[in-house]
């Protein structure tokens, strides 16, 4: 495998990053980066994370770092969750950094004490905290609970104080989404998968429209519709499957329409990507733009039960015949 870290991958420019993602030769990884600096979204060094926790730290190459380069991949933990020697000597800042490196969890217990821990490195304050505490709660969740990988989760976030955003990635190396989706409803392609799993009610879990009481199939689309209410880049990606929530205009007035059929959405989409052995999420949340978050999650929530009834009871009008 391949992976070329430019001056910007970010969520903006991710088709970019995955035109030079080489997922041949799965026994090892190769690490290049622009000749000069790197600039890149959280969501690609949780990436590589996942790759590299797969084949071991023998079998991964890190070429042509520059100084600069080298410092930000020694600060974001790149080195040492790869279990490579760092060849730069940082100083451990003081948080003020307003950054997470990556982070392994493997079990809810990592998990509760990393949501707990994060809040106050990345510096919000407590109206800004809960959608990033909920964003980052439930799709560590969905991995420990479907992704079945020992290697559990690899989180990143970033936040940015000119723009007052906060980037965050999420990856697993596990069994992909289209597996997972499979186990109830019929998805051809990785494609089809991921717009099934961002429409409200399905869950991998059962047939039943709506989920069940552990799992209502309801946690990618509160996030990508909390991405969309704060007009920011959301993207999904796992085997060839590609889904990326296109940037919508800020100066747009009002609470925009949220859609439970993530076609309707303005996005793109491919089923050609570089064949990726897990799960990718990444998102960016303007703090700026993020309505009060028991309002947002009303709104959401209003969306996912009228979705969910209408399917039921177009199911329901349905012909049977004996």
């Amino acid at each position: 495998m391949k992976v070329f870290l430019s001056y910007s991958d970010y969520l903006r420019n991710f088709e970019v990053f995955l035109r030079a993602f080489d997922p041949s030769e799965s026994n090892k990884l190769i690490i290049l980066t622009h000749d000069k600096w790197v600039n890149v979204h959280p969501v690609v060094l949780a990436i590589i994370a996942a790759l590299g926790s797969k084949i071991g730290s023998e079998n991964i190459t890190i070429e042509k770092i520059t100084a600069t380069s080298g410092h930000y991949l020694s600060r974001m933990g790149l080195f040492k969750m790869l279990g490579k020697k760092s060849p730069y000597s940082i100083k451990e800042h003081e948080p003020a950094g307003r950054f997470i490196p990556i982070t392994q969890i493997k079990s809810p217990e990592e998990q509760s004490q990393f949501v707990t821990e994060m809040i106050p490195l990345l510096h919000l304050k407590p109206n800004q905290a809960d959608s990033i505490k909920y964003i980052v709660g439930e799709l560590v969740r969905n991995v420990l609970e479907h992704a079945r990988t020992k290697d559990g989760a690899f989180v990143a976030a970033q936040y940015y104080h000119h723009t007052n955003m906060v980037r965050l990635g999420i990856c697993d190396a596990g069994v992909g989404i289209r597996k997972t989706i499979n186990y109830s409803w019929h998805a051809p392609t990785d494609l089809d998968a991921i717009k099934l799993a961002l429409t409200p009610g399905i869950t991998g879990t059962t047939r039943r429209e709506g989920g069940t009481g552990e799992n209502v199939g309801a946690g990618l689309f509160f996030i990508k519709s909390m991405a969309m209410v704060a007009r920011d880049y959301f993207v999904l990606y796992s085997g060839t499957g590609l889904y990326k929530l296109i940037k919508r205009d800020k100066r747009t007035k009002g609470f925009p329409r949220l859609h439970a059929d993530p076609q309707d959405d303005k996005h793109s989409d491919t089923n050609d990507a570089p064949k990726f052995p897990g799960t990718v999420v990444g998102i960016d949340i303007s703090l700026d733009q993020t309505s009060e978050f028991r309002v947002l999650l009303a709104a959401i929530r209003d969306v996912f039960i009228k979705a969910v009834r209408e399917r039921k009871k177009a199911r329901y009008k349905k012909p049977i015949f004996i």
